[in-house]
């Protein structure tokens, strides 16, 4: 592990250097507040993979325009160079200390902590803070960081209890790292999904639906273009698609062990007197389809594809756009096969999920989640199917870390997580091998022996949430979708009224030959109409005025290479026909 240099001193530590950095930022965060407004109360104030926050109460919260005068105040702090210092009290003069300095989310968060505990604390100057660390030694050692927004965030997570004021930021070790960071984020403000999606008419957020996306038509074009591409792969790969109720019986829940694992992020109604959930996921129904008739080991491996909308219950603090939503799609698949068939069956999964992410450009990597506390089944079992993941995974060499204790109740699983345009990653693809659904659903088959047994259940989507995939795809692509996926492919952009007719006959052309096309009749100037096609990131527009016309000629623009000079309307259908084909990128 790296060992961080402060004033002439080395100290070991046993986490991430920058982690560190960043958890003593939010002390000096929390020092430079109290500094300027001591009447605030401290709450908490960890690191996160993307920097760092403090949790205060304050009358009046704070604000974004507070940000200037708290990092000002900050870098007086880390000029001073303090020494953070660490020292322990029992747990009940830890409680009167904190008493003392009127800071009652620290008595309570010490009141949790066990009546022989030794309650650490860490001190730089004047400015006191209950932790367990680490930091760094000096205040000096805090090269980059910058405090980016100001949000609310209940105390513990709780509705029930006070609103705080969360102020986030960020530190790096290296002024270039920071400024790379913050170039990335000021790119990513212009790709949000939430602002091209209006702009671009694809979607809406209303709060007579919180977490509930609409999806408006040019949205549900490229949302049933992404399908139409699911289900070829899906046919090809001979998956079966199927479909099963959105709401099913508490009974089957219980079997599933949703119930008792899951209850808390179901929705549930009464119908007949009897409790219902509308599903959170696919795979009970998908099981009943499984159990319908009798399945023979020459039936198996049974590849079972749905995209099925589910219903989870989110906070409305955690809502974001389409990233984090209340109901979505799945592109779920359950694989029912033997034993024997897990190594092969997890490896054509593999193969599927890196086809479908290399079509759009991503990088991915890997990460194996392992058995979690909340969990079902016998430990031979879980051992066996994280086994089988792990084989499958080295036997193609497929680099991956190891994330412990963050499986799904039911089994192991293998999840992927995408890199986009800009370097942020995204977990989409997963694949869960189950030994339990089966168990508790009493699902069998008929083997070579004349006997019955058990079959083993991967569950597996590709996409995740379709409309997660939607939005990371909007700021991926910051809206200019390659052709095949673009709700609108060509605008035809008459210059006058001379060469309407004209434009008309060239869009029903297009038309007739399969390809999205809209006409732009309106009585504009043709730059106007040009700009507009271009904040619609359409990827080709003909521009068709009476030279056109009388040659039966286009001239065409292109989103990404300008003026493309004049064409034939035969053979720029062939060019854009074999574009879309091929399902070619814009770099391509």
């Amino acid at each position: 592990m790296k060992q961080l240099l402060s004033d002439g001193q080395v100290v070991e530590i046993e986490e991430d250097e920058v982690r560190v950095v960043r958890h003593t930022c939010s002390h000096v965060l929390a020092q430079a507040v109290k500094r300027l407004y001591p009447e605030t109360k401290l709450a908490i104030g960890p690191s996160i993979d993307t920097g760092f926050y403090y949790d205060f109460d304050r009358e009046g919260g704070f604000s974004e325009a507070d940000l200037e005068k708290l990092e000002a105040e900050m870098k007086k702090i880390i000029k001073e160079n303090l020494k953070l210092e660490t020292f322990t009290k029992p747990r009940d003069e830890a409680i009167k200390f904190m008493e003392e300095r009127e800071e009652p989310y620290k008595v309570e968060l010490i009141q949790d902590l066990p009546e022989d505990a030794s309650i650490s604390f860490y001190q730089q100057g004047d400015f006191v803070d209950l932790c367990a660390g680490p930091h760094i030694l000096y205040t000096k050692g805090i090269k980059a960081f910058k405090l980016l927004s100001v949000a609310g965030a209940y105390w513990r997570g709780s509705e029930k209890n006070k609103m705080l004021t969360r102020i986030y930021g960020t530190a790096f070790l290296s002024k270039e790292e920071l400024e790379a960071y913050l170039t990335m984020m000021e790119e990513a403000k212009k790709r949000d999904h939430r602002k091209l999606g209006k702009e671009m008419k694809l979607f809406m957020l209303t709060d007579e639906g919180p977490g509930f996306p609409f999806f408006l038509p040019s949205g549900m074009v490229l949302k049933n273009t992404l399908l139409e591409y699911w289900r070829q792969i899906h046919t090809r790969e001979g998956y079966v698609e199927i479909s099963t109720p959105i709401m099913l019986n508490r009974q089957l829940w219980e079997t599933s062990g949703h119930w008792d694992h899951y209850k808390e992020n179901m929705y549930t109604t009464v119908i007949d007197d009897v409790d219902f959930a509308v599903k959170p996921m696919n795979c009970p129904g998908g099981m009943l389809v499984y159990k319908s008739e009798p399945r023979s080991y020459r039936d198996l491996p049974l590849r079972m594809a749905e995209i099925g909308l589910v219903h989870r219950h989110e906070k409305s603090g955690q809502l974001h756009g389409l990233m984090r939503v209340r109901c979505f799609n799945q592109d779920d698949a359950h694989i029912f096969m033997t034993r024997e068939q897990i190594p092969s069956e997890i490896k054509g999964v593999i193969k599927l999920i890196d086809e479908v992410y290399s079509l759009f450009g991503f990088k991915y990597h890997v990460e194996l989640s392992t058995r979690p506390e909340n969990s079902m089944g016998s430990d031979e079992d879980w051992e066996i199917a994280t086994q089988g993941l792990k084989d499958a995974l080295d036997s193609i060499n497929m680099p991956y870390v190891v994330n412990e204790g963050d499986g799904a109740f039911y089994g192991p699983k293998i999840d992927f997580h995408l890199e986009d345009s800009i370097g942020r990653t995204w977990q989409c693809g997963t694949i869960q091998l189950d030994f339990q659904l089966p168990q508790r659903f009493h699902a069998e088959y008929v083997g070579e022996d004349g006997e019955k047994h058990q079959p083993i259940m991967i569950h597996r989507v590709c996409f995740g949430s379709i409309e997660r995939f939607i939005g990371i795809l909007i700021e991926h692509f910051a809206g200019k979708f390659p052709t095949w996926l673009a709700p609108v492919q060509v605008k035809v952009l008459p210059v006058s009224d001379k060469s309407r007719d004209y434009a008309l006959g060239v869009y029903e052309s297009l038309k007739a030959a399969g390809i999205r096309v809209e006409i732009d009749t309106r009585d504009e100037k043709i730059g106007y109409k040009i700009r507009e096609a271009q904040l619609q990131k359409v990827p080709y527009m003909l521009v068709l005025g009476e030279k056109e016309a009388e040659s039966k000629a286009i001239t065409v623009r292109s989103r990404e290479k300008g003026d493309l000079g004049a064409s034939t309307v035969d053979a720029f259908i062939e060019m854009i026909g074999k574009e879309i084909a091929d399902k070619k990128k814009a770099e391509d």
